[in-house]
């Protein structure tokens, strides 16, 4: 399948992480399956259906009408088979690429001794950071948290499997209320998590939005002062940047727009000032 910009082999990565929503990828290529099948149909006995439609339409007008609903058909066969495309693509290779980008961001991986990664997931996000402590040669961790027991438990086979299971430690819990001390970590990431926060109200609805900020606050306040976080994530990337310059947050970027999940997503970076000060923080962005 070949190889990654780490000259890993695709197979081995989809080996240790696999395919987190596979019902939603069956899903896809059944319907693609399905209305692909359907527009073969409607090609081989097109003068058939005309035939039958004549019945129903105006002279001329069935021709068009079958023609026209072949047409939709195969359009719909292509977008599904290219959401499943994308969905593959998004589900490891491009989660793994995003996560050597994210851990970049950070200069010193020596210097960190507390990392958090919210909402762990499988740990590919978390196993990078963990990957760059072991490199570094540093004593530090990274503690995921997830709202799942038996998710974390998942992901600390993937830290075994990756080699670096003593830099990982995984937590059940609520991210809207983290388990953690005021000023606690170096450094706190995420990857295509917070927009989840509080789905289940809607993802337009106010509830869903009081709770992202929530999140975010939370992030805020178990990073140490000059700490570094990166969030990436979909959807709601404008009203977290509004949010960070309320919180006064330091040195606020936005990364381009990649395409995820069949959504824009950016890459948030921001740093808690080390002592808080009134007025606007610069942010620097890019929304191409």
């Amino acid at each position: 399948m070949g190889k990654t910009a780490g000259n890993r082999d695709w197979t081995q990565i989809y080996a240790i992480y696999g395919i987190e929503q596979w019902q939603t990828l069956v899903f896809l290529l059944f319907h693609a399956f399905f209305f692909s099948l359907l527009s073969v149909l409607f090609l081989i006995y097109f003068d058939q259906i005309c035939l039958f439609l004549d019945s129903f339409f105006l002279s001329g007008a069935a021709r068009l009408a079958a023609g026209f609903t072949g047409a939709v058909t195969a359009l719909s066969a292509v977008c599904l088979l290219f959401a499943a495309a994308n969905f593959v693509y998004s589900d490891v290779p491009l989660q793994y690429e995003m996560a050597q980008r994210m851990v970049s961001s950070v200069g010193d991986w020596s210097c960190v001794k507390t990392a958090l990664d919210l909402g762990c997931g499988r740990g590919i996000l978390l196993n990078a950071v963990a990957t760059q402590l072991k490199k570094t040669g540093s004593s530090g961790r990274v503690v995921g948290l997830d709202r799942s027991k038996r998710t974390t438990l998942s992901t600390l086979r993937t830290a075994k499997l990756e080699g670096v299971q003593e830099y990982v430690t995984c937590r059940e819990g609520d991210v809207r209320t983290l388990p953690f001390g005021d000023n606690y970590f170096d450094v706190v990431v995420s990857s295509v998590f917070v927009h989840t926060v509080g789905k289940e109200h809607g993802q337009k609805s106010v509830e869903a939005a009081a709770e992202r900020m929530r999140v975010l606050g939370e992030i805020v306040r178990v990073v140490k002062p000059g700490g570094l976080c990166v969030v990436w994530d979909l959807l709601h990337v404008p009203e977290y940047v509004r949010r960070l310059q309320e919180l006064k947050m330091e040195d606020i970027r936005v990364s381009e727009r990649v395409t995820a999940f069949m959504a824009g997503s950016h890459i948030v970076t921001f740093r808690k000032p080390s002592e808080l000060v009134a007025g606007p923080r610069e942010v620097r962005l890019d929304w191409r």
